[in-house]
């Protein structure tokens, strides 16, 4: 027989809180697989991709003017890295110290003939800055690429006039080439300008 008062205090068992079952570990409100979900409930799903995407375009690229003149600055960059090349090849063992500078100036304008064919406006003061030291230096080579074609000189693998003739060319060549480098930078090919792509038309189906 217990004495009253002496026989510790009983913890009742904890009352099962709202929405969870008592015979399982699964919440209550949990639906199970082939359980239908019920109405009112959030159902978390990934979110889907939006059906229009902004689409970058440029405008300056589609106009006539903007095409002719990236067609112009790539075939003077082509013609003036093959008149130096001429130059550079016909009158290597006359060639002190512009060797090197001249095998640069052809890979240079090799270069910036295929970025300006892929739109690159960047490129086009430099090719126009580099246009005016090769303009300068032509000018002054031509002539004495003649002087050279008299007796008394070492020849070079082209006769001295013909090298003469071609540095001379190179003068307007890279006049030209610097006045079609300004005006296709002026021209701003690098404009950006978001749109919506256009909406697909859907075919209507004839009658027969």
């Amino acid at each position: 027989m217990r004495a009253e008062g002496l026989e510790p205090p009983r913890l009742a068992p904890p009352a099962p809180k709202a929405g969870v079952s008592t015979s399982s570990t699964t919440p209550a409100g949990t639906p199970r697989d082939g359980d239908a979900v019920p109405r009112g409930r959030i159902v978390w799903s990934r979110p889907a991709m939006a059906a229009d995407e902004v689409v970058i375009d440029h405008p300056n690229r589609r106009k006539a003017a903007s095409k002719v003149t990236r067609i112009l600055v790539v075939l003077l960059l082509l013609v003036s890295a093959v008149l130096v090349a001429i130059v550079t090849i016909g009158g290597w063992d006359e060639l002190e110290g512009a060797k090197a500078l001249q095998v640069a100036y052809i890979v240079l304008y090799v270069v910036m003939a295929v970025l300006v064919a892929r739109w690159n406006r960047g490129v086009l003061p430099v090719a126009a800055a580099l246009a005016i030291i090769m303009l300068i230096f032509a000018a002054i080579a031509g002539p004495a690429w003649f002087e050279r074609d008299k007796e008394g000189f070492a020849q070079t693998g082209l006769d001295a006039s013909v090298l003469g003739l071609v540095t001379l060319l190179i003068v307007p060549v890279q006049a030209l080439l610097i006045l079609a480098a300004m005006s296709g930078f002026r021209q701003a090919w690098n404009v950006e300008v978001e749109r919506q792509p256009e909406p697909r038309r859907r075919a209507v189906p004839q009658p027969s």
